[in-house]
């Protein structure tokens, strides 16, 4: 089921049609896509594939699903970029954007302290010309689903 007014719903609908920034991966539940209008290569989001507002109302295989995810792509982005740690974030408060999703940050060892923790999030309001470009972003897209070609249910 989709939500007609969820940005996330809609990319649903187009499902067939996405470029691999916005499908890096999926299963039956989840779908992978990288974060538009960020200044962090490989910064990815982790999306419901039917519309949830809430943690609490994932089914249990969603939820089953989700730890899986969530440590696969903090693997696949350590191997990827080296980071230190990846952050995983959800609110799902921005207007257009309540459908439930987690962010899923590299965290490199030479990010800036004024960047670190929730101050991360500044990397997405950064202008328009340090934003990922979507050739870069499909890129990064590739080289994801080539590290998790062994997930199980991935496609």
């Amino acid at each position: 089921m989709t939500t007609p007014d969820c940005y996330t719903c809609s990319k649903e609908v187009e499902f067939d049609d996405l470029p691999p920034r916005e499908c890096v991966v999926h299963d039956q539940h989840w779908r992978v896509a990288h974060a538009f209008n960020t200044a962090m290569p490989g910064w990815l989001v982790l999306l419901p594939r039917r519309h949830v507002a809430a943690v609490h109302d994932l089914t249990d295989a969603e939820a089953a699903a989700l730890g899986m995810w969530q440590v696969k792509l903090s693997r696949a982005l350590r191997s990827m970029t080296g980071c230190a740690k990846t952050y995983v974030v959800q609110f799902a408060e921005a207007e257009g954007f309540a459908h439930v999703h987690f962010h899923i940050v590299p965290r490199m060892a030479d990010l800036q302290p004024e960047h670190r923790g929730p101050g991360v999030f500044e990397l997405l309001r950064r202008p328009e010309q340090e934003h990922v470009s979507a050739d870069r972003a499909d890129q990064v897209a590739q080289s994801v689903r080539a590290q998790l070609q062994g997930h199980p249910n991935s496609q």
